[in-house]
């Protein structure tokens, strides 16, 4: 028999990587000032393996509108340079023979409109992870009920369950309106 306080902590850690998850996920998003976590998604052809940009050179930005790529090989400068421009970030790299310099445009309109939908839809992917790890956690409760576990017990359980998947489906909501209203900020 599982102790529900043990299932409790499983769901929670769950619900917590959703969360990080979803700010790992957030921070990619450009809105406007350079970042080197605009590129942290970016994968490069290093020897014929998949690597993320970071591992394969130094991303920079000196100021709020350029990031500079140098890479540690010279000869991965044409690679990193296709790189970038299939990861359709909407950013032109431009390559002197040993950096790359990105100059990060300001966003229209209709791109901070369509950033916005996509945290939305970052938000909403986090919380259907989020009632994923609770339908787990009710399942095994569920399951532990009927190992002998009493009913008040697992009663009290769904019910801190419950509680805590509300608070994150408002820290979800909270982190999506603190995006969104960084994005549309002009």
């Amino acid at each position: 028999m599982e102790d529900p306080k043990e299932i409790i902590d499983m769901a929670q850690m769950e619900m917590q990587d959703s969360l990080k998850h979803l700010e790992e996920e957030l921070k990619t998003y450009r809105i406007g000032k350079a970042s080197p976590s605009i590129l942290s998604s970016v994968m490069v052809s290093y020897y014929g393996a998949m690597t993320p940009l970071p591992q394969v050179s130094s991303v920079t930005t000196p100021d709020a509108k350029t990031i500079i790529v140098q890479p540690w090989e010279k000869k991965l400068l044409s690679a990193i340079e296709k790189a970038i421009i299939d990861a359709n970030l909407g950013l032109t790299p431009q390559n002197n023979g040993e950096h790359i310099f990105i100059t990060v445009p300001a966003l229209t309109e209709e791109r901070r409109k369509d950033l916005v939908k996509r945290c939305k839809a970052e938000g909403e992917k986090a919380k259907i992870s989020i009632r994923n790890a609770r339908r787990d956690a009710l399942e095994s409760l569920k399951k532990a009920l009927k190992d002998g576990l009493s009913e008040d017990l697992e009663k009290d359980a769904e019910g801190d369950v419950q509680e805590i998947v509300d608070n994150f489906t408002k820290k979800i909501d909270e982190i999506i309106a603190v995006k969104e209203k960084e994005i549309l900020t002009v």
